[in-house]
């Protein structure tokens, strides 16, 4: 039984089609300088007292976001017991053939087109991404328990509550330092609009001219993420591409687009990627803290660099965009 998508037929479609692009598209492979993301301690946040080092841990935060828009964090309350048992449900899922797998509706009691795989609207090989997701509303996690043997839902629920915990704290932390509103996420970023994404890219023998996930930015405010050894994850950083480091006792955190719009450009949402690998798999966890549709992201300025939009008009328009032009926009539609 075949575990991988059709990867190769959809490749050969897009390479006949599109020659010039795969002459032209010869970045991946390529050596770049590897960069250590800023490393941020939270154990100074679980203390009860009123440690002067919580304000320095806080204005930590804060900077990174606004100059690196991505962070790593490490005694994050989350134990690598607990993310070494998720990752080994993740491999068991992403082991099942992948005609079980399409059928997540029946595979896992996943919601229907929970299960992703390549890029639906690619025209030309820049625009594919050769991996697989499974992309799950929190609100799915907990039905996640029948349909394949010995998968265990309680681990996915418990690191599922865990890092949506951390996102919260983390989003507070960010608004307050703009002197926000805190309780702004805790009111409008509920289970039933965030998500977990596992995702996995397959080895690739063309590595050279294939993205394991396009350049992009998140569409949400935060993301929590958490990588294997492996490696391939790149972001801009003063106009070049970086090479992430992996760090296996840290979560990297990157600021969305909602955040960096509701900041008034203060935080920064960055272009990143991974790039695929010819010898090995990747396997990574991805939560997005996301707000309902209709909730409203304006900065509150004097000045504001954006118009007043709602979650589900900038979904919409980026929607739109990848449909008719191959790519996403984002923010740049939303300038006042």
């Amino acid at each position: 039984m075949d575990v991988d998508p059709p990867f190769h037929e959809i490749y050969s479609n897009l390479l006949h089609k599109t020659i010039e692009d795969s002459k032209k598209f010869k970045t991946t492979s390529a050596i770049f300088e590897e960069c250590e993301l800023p490393l941020i301690d939270l154990g100074v946040l679980l203390r009860l007292d009123n440690n002067p080092q919580k304000d320095n841990c806080k204005n930590e935060i804060a900077k990174a976001s606004q100059e690196w828009g991505f962070f790593q964090v490490v005694n994050h309350g989350i134990s690598r017991e607990i993310l070494d048992k998720m990752r080994q449900e993740q491999i068991k899922v992403f082991k099942q053939p992948f005609h079980r797998k399409s059928k997540e509706d029946k595979f896992l009691n996943f919601s229907s087109g929970t299960y992703r795989w390549g890029t639906p609207t690619a025209n030309c090989l820049s625009q594919f991404s050769w991996s697989e997701a499974f992309h799950i509303p929190m609100t799915d996690i907990s039905a996640a328990s029948n349909g394949l043997p010995s998968f265990s839902t309680s681990t996915m629920e418990h690191f599922a509550t865990a890092i949506a915990d951390l996102a919260q704290k983390l989003a507070k932390i960010l608004a307050e330092k703009l002197g926000r509103k805190s309780s702004f996420f805790e009111e409008n970023c509920l289970a039933s609009t965030c998500y977990l994404r596992l995702n996995r890219y397959p080895a690739c023998p063309f590595p050279a001219n294939m993205f394991g996930l396009t350049p992009h930015t998140d569409s949400d405010f935060l993301t929590i993420l958490h990588q294997d050894q492996v490696g391939g994850l790149q972001l801009v950083k003063d106009g070049k591409w970086f090479a992430v480091k992996p760090n296996p006792d840290a979560l990297i955190i990157n600021i969305g687009d909602l955040f960096q719009a509701w900041s008034n450009d203060v935080y920064k949402s960055v272009e990143h990627r991974v790039v695929s690998n010819q010898q090995v798999e990747r396997f990574s966890t991805a939560y997005f803290l996301c707000p309902s549709y209709d909730t409203e992201i304006e900065s509150g300025c004097e000045s504001p660099v954006y118009k007043k939009f709602s979650f589900k008009d900038y979904r919409e328009q980026v929607q739109k965009d990848v449909q008719f032009l191959g790519r996403k926009i984002g923010l740049p539609r939303f300038l006042v």
